[in-house]
């Protein structure tokens, strides 16, 4: 049996971790800016077990019916904007997103980046 690493601050594995991340959705959306050092700092992951990490995260993120988002900014009228460029399906916009973050250098954006927000908190702009 092999045993998750636990985090170093709330003390729960990379599993329990990653669902109590997707537990904000119904509060807040989720960014890439959270998940990121989340990993890197309560788990000290880097290389592929960071981006495992993070394919997890999103892959959780989307399961409970997140999209992709950017904020609309603070005198926008639209607090979150769809992303449609990382594709509609799950597995589609996971390898979209960890492509373009990897592409980045895997650095840590911040709140102005791409972030996870349920439906109905979200603007689809006219195709």
């Amino acid at each position: 049996m092999t045993r998750e690493p636990t985090n170093k601050f709330y003390h729960n594995t990379i599993s329990e971790h990653i669902v109590a991340v997707a537990d904000e959705l119904p509060i807040d959306a989720v960014g890439m800016w959270q998940i990121v050092p989340g990993a890197r700092r309560g788990f000290d992951l880097e290389g592929d077990a960071l981006t495992d990490y993070v394919r997890r995260c999103i892959a959780e993120l989307l399961s409970r019916g997140a999209v992709p988002v950017i904020g609309g900014g603070p005198d926008g009228p639209h607090d979150w904007i769809l992303q449609r460029q990382y594709g509609s399906r799950p597995e589609e916009i996971i390898d979209s997103v960890i492509r373009e973050w990897l592409a980045k250098g895997a650095e840590i954006e911040g709140p102005g980046g791409l972030w996870f927000c349920l439906p109905q908190y979200v603007w689809s702009p006219p195709e």
